[in-house]
């Protein structure tokens, strides 16, 4: 029985290949797309999984006076982990971590440079269960200048000999030795990447432990299996008041725990969030499976479709099989396994497909995505049975009708089609439709908002600035090569600062001195040289530049509008910005006291990205404490010639750091990667689901030409164009489109508008894309249904007419 119903299955799908070649076709790219995003899906639930404790990143919500609005930032005080472990005992251990850039190694010859480091204290392994190859975990980091590596950066350092034991030098302003305790690896899927770990005490200080206010590191809590996080988060205010109890400055804070299963993929709200490896938005991986199992939908609609629509050629072998004594349930298992047997032969194309670009998706996404479904037993196992899934409910609707008709009707020659079973078709229709429709209309408000924020003005200038980082030898020598640089007519103006624009910037307590009361309020804060403002070509409101007088320096401010407002706001006499000018400003941090005056006020300019509102902002000139890069502006049309330039004179200052360079544009271009990646995976996903759709209709507009060719030979032999036919076998599914778009237009602008509250600086929801789409859809259903309808009417009438 199962071997002639196999046969008949083949027969079937020989004998339409077109309806076989469609369903084939659609399926296998829907699974593609389902298995692709079950990949990625899966790979972005596994981050930090190897961690097997309870464990919980500590978070604060920043919230002083002067702030534009409330920060969750990933930084914590480094005294914080201790008096927590102290006052509860649902704290059963932490471990704090610090991250760095260009740790420069030494070891007999051999010099080389780590792009990330961090510090960690000794409790590191015991908390995270990172593999440790060797070493013991409890003593790795137990000693001042004992240091961890990786396998390959070990590797780097020590070619093949057993690095163990082994000490190097760290080279920067200062040197220091460093012993290796232990070698471990870091998998690709942990939000903290780093290359080497170094010890927290080799560089630790006693006034660490009263540096209540300082947020430089990230604290994870382990906590007890069974501990309320809730009640532990609502113990947090008498926590706060207890140790920031001086000038009620624990007012300003909150603290929460972060699950760490959160922080890769939940942390779309937390800034300053800088160990947190390809931080990806967890809603994104929703809509992408939401989109792949749509696509999947779309193409079991388009099998739905075409059985149905074709169940007239089948009506006689449905009355012959029930007339020799056939069950209905015997005919429905007969189609739902053809439905199976066409499905598993979709998943042998889709595996194909899936296996050919899977090197282009790993590259794309950035994401090492493996498929190893041939070595993976579990895998094959939960494909087929999805696929045989997948099979078995696409094939039920069509079973249930086929093996519904009565003999003593189809054998006759009497099938109804049937009212119902247009309409249907026509419901499925519109639902692929619809989708498609939705799909095109989020692709075009995506791409719209993300070209928004990448030429949108930011209110300064930072075309061709190169950025040369700064290690703390090269800060020495910092002004000799400004001025070297600025010899040259290749170069137009130098500058440097301790933090990027297109980053979030420090807060820090400012001090404010008005007519009224000393105010103290936060601000984002960055410490530049007296170009800075020049470079960038950023407008003054009011006031002046940076002096040029090097004595001034360190003791002058530019602040933006948005920190003039602030400063202003409770102002009865309502005084313009330039009141503010010559105003005493400043802050006191560990005794260095910095206070100074306002001498200028800066036009708002996003420094961040547009993800985030213009915060206030003060710029000092204290060349004194060092810059993290130098920003060089360069002649545009000689950006060669200029590099070489920048890098000669970087060795002439004999510079042990090796000469690197990026531009800004790069920079802001990586800020809004992740986004570019969202738009091109709903691009790509959007052009598979008009694919698919394009297939089912097709196949219908192929169907619909075939029933209807006596009619069409007949209108032609009384007169009828090749237009009119067209117009007639079109206007039908044109109409259909022309609902879905009527439903897709609501439920889009709902889901764009959503999704464009994340962003600070946005689109408008402009009515002419939804009509762009819709007339798209269209004509993309028009020019499908076109080929089978110009078919249709350029046949010869007398071949249709002609009486078998």
């Amino acid at each position: 029985m199962l071997t002639n119903y196999l046969k008949i299955a083949w027969r079937n799908l020989l004998k339409n290949k077109t309806f076989s070649l469609i369903n084939i076709t659609g399926l296998a790219i829907g699974m593609a797309a389902c298995i692709v995003i079950m990949l990625f899906v899966s790979y972005e639930k596994n981050f930090d999984g190897m961690h097997k404790k309870s464990l919980y990143r500590l978070c604060e919500v920043q919230k002083p006076e002067g702030m534009a609005a409330p920060q969750n930032v990933a930084l914590s005080m480094y005294p914080m982990a201790t008096a927590l472990k102290m006052e509860y005992p649902e704290v059963k251990n932490f471990v704090r971590v610090s991250g760095g850039e260009d740790l420069g190694l030494g070891y007999k010859d051999k010099k080389h440079y780590l792009k990330k480091f961090n510090l960690a204290d000794s409790t590191f392994f015991q908390i995270f269960d990172f593999p440790l190859l060797e070493g013991d975990r409890r003593s790795a980091l137990m000693k001042p200048g004992s240091m961890v590596l990786t396998k390959d950066a070990a590797k780097k350092l020590f070619g093949e000999e057993d690095p163990m034991g082994k000490t190097v030098m760290r080279y920067s302003r200062d040197t220091l030795a460093l012993t290796v305790t232990g070698i471990m690896e870091v998998p690709a899927n942990s939000h903290l990447q780093f290359e080497a770990l170094i010890a927290m005490n080799t560089l630790y200080r006693p006034e660490w432990e009263q540096n209540w206010g300082g947020n430089w590191l990230v604290t994870y809590l382990e906590l007890e299996k069974n501990a309320d996080i809730t009640a532990l988060n609502n113990k947090f205010p008498a926590f706060l008041k207890k140790y920031l109890a001086r000038n009620d400055a624990w007012k300003g804070y909150e603290l929460f725990l972060q699950p760490l299963s959160d922080v890769h993929a939940a942390s779309n709200h937390i800034t300053h969030d800088y160990n947190n490896f390809q931080k990806f938005d967890r809603r994104y991986t929703y809509i992408f499976s939401f989109i792949g199992i749509l696509i999947l939908v779309i193409a079991c609609i388009n099998f739905v479709n075409l059985s149905t629509a074709r169940s007239a050629e089948r009506a006689r072998e449905v009355g012959i099989r029930k007339s020799v004594g056939a069950h209905r349930r015997q005919l429905a298992w007969q189609f739902v396994g053809e439905s199976v047997m066409l499905s598993l032969i979709a998943l042998v194309f889709a595996v194909m497909i899936v296996k050919l670009s899977l090197p282009w998706i790993v590259n794309f996404s950035e994401r090492p995505l493996e498929f190893p479904i041939f070595s993976n037993f579990t895998l094959l196992l939960v494909t087929i049975g999805g696929t045989m899934l997948v099979g078995v409910l696409a094939g039920l609707y069509p079973a249930g009708y086929l093996s519904s008709f009565q003999p003593v009707k189809v054998l006759k020659g009497s099938v109804l089609a049937g009212k119902n079973k247009g309409a249907m078709r026509n419901i499925l229709v519109v639902t692929q439709f619809t989708g498609a429709v939705f799909l095109i209309i989020a692709t075009l408000f995506a791409l719209r908002q993300l070209k928004f924020m990448q030429t949108k003005d930011r209110g300064f200038n930072g075309d061709q600035v190169l950025l040369v980082p700064l290690d703390n030898a090269a800060n020495y020598k910092y002004l000799a090569m400004k001025q070297d640089l600025q010899n040259s007519s290749l170069i137009g103006k130098v500058s440097g600062s301790q933090q990027r624009m297109g980053n979030n910037f420090h807060q820090t307590m400012m001090t404010y001195h008005g007519d009224g009361p000393v105010r103290s309020l936060i601000t984002s804060q960055v410490v530049v040289d007296k170009d800075f403002v020049t470079l960038y070509k950023i407008p003054l409101a009011a006031g002046s530049n940076f002096s040029q007088d090097v004595s001034r320096n360190g003791k002058e401010y530019i602040i933006n509008e948005a920190l003039a407002h602030e400063l202003l706001k409770n102002d009865e006499k309502g005084r313009s910005l330039e009141s503010l000018v010559g105003r005493r400003f400043g802050f006191n941090f560990n005794g260095l006291d910095t206070a100074g005056k306002i001498v200028g006020v800066a036009k708002d300019f996003n420094f961040n990205s547009l993800h985030h509102k213009i915060e206030t902002l003060a710029l000092t000139n204290q060349v004194e404490w060092g810059f993290s890069e130098m920003s060089i502006r360069i002649s545009g049309g000689k950006t060669k010639e200029a590099i070489a330039l920048v890098e000669s004179v970087w060795k002439k200052h004999g510079n042990t750091h090796p000469f690197s360079y990026s531009f800004l544009d790069e920079h802001f271009a990586q800020i809004y990667h992740s986004d570019q990646q969202v738009s091109g995976v709903i691009t790509m996903l959007a052009v598979l689901a008009i694919i698919v759709s394009c297939l089912g209709l097709f196949g219908l507009a192929s169907f619909a030409a075939e029933r209807r060719v006596k009619e069409i030979g007949i209108r032609k032999v009384l007169g009828a164009t090749v237009e009119n036919i067209v117009a007639m076998l079109s206007k039908d599914f044109v109409k259909l489109v022309l609902i879905a778009n009527l439903i897709a237009w609501p439920i889009t602008y709902f889901a764009v508008r959503a999704w464009l509250q994340d962003f600070a600086y946005r689109i408008s929801l402009s009515w002419w894309v939804f009509a762009i789409a819709g007339i798209g859809a269209i004509l993309i259903a028009l020019f499908t249904v076109s080929f089978q309808a110009l078919r249709a009417a350029r046949s010869n009438p007398v071949r249709s007419l002609k009486i078998d």
